[in-house]
């Protein structure tokens, strides 16, 4: 787009200081307006950034709310230095989405090097689980869907995430204050849990990331996994993505704040995904699959509305697609969760689906996910990303753009599939030679006329067409060579 640096340097000379001043005035103007105006559509994540302090990890408010299991409301702090902290003369602090700080539980003891602090706060007066033996323990009546926490150094209210007494701050929901950005709105059965040392979401890996934005260093969550001192010490260093769902990147820069409502980060513990809320269906879904993935579940087949999103978002209904010529298209399929009925039950959400031409879907769509599986089978271990694009697509009762109450028809599918053998130290292990599968199929009956190795395509135009960023952990030099070969290896 732009001539080489030496041949920048010489028009330059040429043209004198004046011309410097004005050609670097203008691209300083053109690169802010682009980026201003596009930079949310192709933001990579933020690189690794464990903290440097004790850190809020997780906070929950529906505890002993209608549907909740955890009888109380409950923040969790982790410490992601190498040396213990002591907590004496500590609070953690609430308030409301715009009220100040007047509910404070003052702490004791101390956090020790990569370990967690639980305090137990108030109850709904519900739930079924309790927690487990906790720190600290407060009367604090969190919100289940929006506020502020605050982790102060002094017992006495903080006015707010500038306050210099204050070590860490989280804002969710609707709240006036945050650390750059509140993270979105949390429910009766969510969680606002800190991603792990290395931005990812694995368990195992600490809850340490911190770049100073809520938004970003946070994610929603189901899976409630309370800690206390006497957990298991997590790592005292980075160790990569190993089985991370988006161990290879996020391709969208999805993040979990609602604002963010046509690229909004949804993390399960079978599946990660970017959600589209114009469209009501996924952008993207990202998966490991490996061999403990694989067992004898039978295929559940409970079509269900998915009730994590946020609060007034539109959830597609299990019958939506029902007359239209389309099926409920599993982008994580069935197949790949069959370790126990809890995974592949969470297969059957309608977040997971995207309406896909049967002829795409039962046939050529289902052979390349059966191949799959057999390469899992014969010793490797896969990273899985798929999604739609486009609009308008061709099932069996015709072409349509929508289904439903406004459930965009794709005109095309896409996956992208990275093969490893079986180890540790996924990344890397990924070389200039590693098998990545990618295919763009046209949503439409006629795709079953050809097999899915027909459709084989690079990443590169893949990436080309949604405007995403595949494997972005990946080292540049290998990106660049893996992305734009077009896989040519065994089909069966």
């Amino acid at each position: 787009m732009f001539e080489s640096r030496s041949v920048q340097k010489a028009i330059l000379l040429k043209r004198g200081n004046e011309n410097f001043k004005k050609r670097t005035a203008f691209i300083v103007c053109m690169c802010l307006v682009f980026f201003g105006a596009f930079g949310n559509l192709f933001i990579k994540p933020t690189q690794a950034a464990a903290g440097t302090h004790v850190v809020i990890s997780e906070i929950y408010g529906g505890g002993g709310n209608s549907g909740s299991s955890y009888k109380n409301d409950f923040i969790e702090l982790y410490n992601p230095t190498s040396s213990s902290v002591s907590l004496s003369g500590w609070s953690v602090q609430y308030a409301s989405s715009t009220g100040t700080f007047n509910s404070i539980t003052n702490l004791t003891g101390s956090i020790g090097a990569h370990q967690y602090y639980l305090i137990k706060e108030a109850s709904g007066g519900g739930g079924t689980v309790d927690l487990p033996t906790a720190n600290a323990t407060g009367t604090i009546n969190l919100s289940a869907s929006s506020g502020k926490v605050a982790l102060a150094k002094v017992t006495t209210a903080v006015s707010g995430s500038t306050n210099s007494n204050v070590v860490d701050f989280v804002g969710f929901g609707s709240a006036n204050d945050a650390e750059t950005t509140p993270i979105g709105i949390l429910s009766a059965t969510t969680s606002a849990e800190r991603k792990d040392n290395n931005g990812g979401t694995a368990q195992g890996q600490g809850n340490g990331w911190d770049t100073n934005n809520n938004a970003n260093d946070m994610v929603i969550t189901s899976s409630l996994v309370p800690q206390n001192s006497s957990s298991v010490a997590e790592p005292t260093t980075q160790t990569g993505t190993d089985n991370d769902h988006m161990g290879l990147g996020n391709p969208s820069g999805a993040t979990s704040n609602t604002s963010n409502s046509n690229n909004y980060l949804m993390v399960k513990p079978q599946y990660d995904l970017s959600y589209n809320n114009s469209k009501h269906e996924p952008n993207w879904v990202s998966w490991h699959l490996g061999s403990t993935d694989l067992g004898s579940t039978p295929r559940q087949d409970d079509f269900r509305v998915d009730t994590t999103l946020p609060a007034g978002w539109y959830q597609v209904t299990a019958s939506e697609f029902s007359g239209s010529g389309f099926d409920r298209g599993h982008m994580t399929p069935s197949g790949d969760r069959t370790s126990s009925v809890a995974n592949n039950s969470a297969t059957f959400l309608m977040t997971n689906m995207i309406p896909q031409a049967p002829n795409n879907n039962e046939v050529t769509w289902e052979s390349l996910e059966s191949y799959s599986r057999s390469l899992v089978s014969a010793g490797n271990e896969l990273y899985i990303i798929s999604g739609g694009y486009g609009s308008g697509g061709t099932g069996a009762n015709g072409y349509k753009t929508t289904v439903g109450n406004g459930v965009v028809v794709p005109a095309k599918t896409w996956k992208v599939i990275v093969v490893l053998p079986n180890g540790n130290n996924d990344i890397s292990r990924i070389t200039n030679s590693t098998r990545v599968i990618a295919v763009l199929m046209p949503n439409d009956q006629t795709t079953s006329s050809h097999p899915w190795s027909y459709y084989r395509a690079s990443v590169d135009t893949i990436e080309s067409l949604t405007g995403y960023d595949f494997l972005s952990s990946v080292p540049a030099n290998i990106q660049s060579t893996v992305e734009a070969t077009v896989d040519n290896g065994p089909t069966n």
